[in-house]
């Protein structure tokens, strides 16, 4: 189990630090728990598997990025996530659930919401700076196709790496991770002490883990590159009310996927498209 802990000399945000007088009741600063969860697999995986394999320059799907569709298998994968929260006993179950607003997440929260009961919830949110990474324009491309297309950008981010590289009109981590200190920011606010699911995408469950973990570049890039976020794989932390001097987060289990072991849900891990070669 990993500990969330200080670390000496850290210039840390102030959602970091805590203000309450205790541990437990008002002056718990966290949630009881969080669930990070990437959606289910989509249609635009399936797709660049395929643009992949085939070696095209271009991922052949005409959606837009955020209207981008769970897969069949995905909806499936989607179905045994929302089994197995059903299954937690009441007092275990999510009271709070915060998704992308793209289809593919939306489509995967609301798997979840229906089977654990809307009423049963505080509240359901659909938050922007829960979006997947922008990728400008590197937009549909394959790892061929901006090494052909933009081969100057490719040599730029394998100098740079994925952690501070921003393509044109995109995003870099560095910047996913700016608007999620201000999500993150909104959750110790308003939903201190409740049991928060959170659905979005891989790069979103990786920075949300860098902050939350308070990791560094070299950490989560290690993780990156040991795997791909599975589809409905569950990250899970638990506030733990003896750690430090008000209690911290606790990471429970990261990348689970008994939910869909369990009930024979084949488990994908596809990158999100576009995205070069890992480094």
């Amino acid at each position: 189990m990993g500990i969330l802990t200080d670390q000496p000399g850290d210039d840390v945000a102030d959602i970091f630090t805590d203000t309450g007088s205790g541990a437990s009741g008002a002056n718990q600063k966290w949630p009881q728990k969080i669930w990070l969860v990437r959606h289910g697999q989509s249609a635009g995986n399936v797709a660049r598997d395929a643009a992949e394999a085939a070696r095209l320059h271009l991922i052949d799907i005409a959606d837009r990025d955020m209207d981008v569709p769970l897969s069949e298998l995905g909806e499936r994968q989607a179905q045994a996530l929302a089994n197995w929260f059903e299954a937690l006993e009441p007092d275990q179950r999510p009271t709070v659930v915060l998704y992308s607003p793209y289809v593919r997440a939306r489509e995967t929260a609301n798997a979840v919401i229906g089977r654990i009961g809307r009423d049963d919830l505080l509240t359901t949110v659909m938050d922007e700076r829960l979006r997947e990474k922008e990728f400008g324009i590197l937009d549909r491309l394959t790892p061929l196709g901006i090494h052909d297309k933009y081969p100057e950008l490719a040599e730029q981010r394998q100098h740079v790496g994925k952690f501070y590289f921003r393509p044109p009109g995109g995003e870099s981590w560095c910047d996913v991770i700016l608007r999620l200190r201000s999500a993150l920011d909104t959750i110790v606010r308003e939903y201190r002490g409740e049991r928060v699911l959170i659905v979005g995408h891989q790069v979103i469950v990786n920075c949300l883990r860098y902050l939350l973990e308070r990791m560094d570049e070299e950490t989560i890039l290690a993780i990156d590159r040991e795997a791909d976020v599975p589809n409905c794989g569950i990250t899970e932390y638990r506030f733990d009310p003896t750690l430090g001097k008000r209690g911290k987060l606790a990471l429970v289990q990261a990348n689970f996927v008994a939910p869909l072991e369990d009930t024979g849900t084949p488990v994908t891990d596809q990158p999100d498209m576009p995205a070069a070669p890992k480094s």
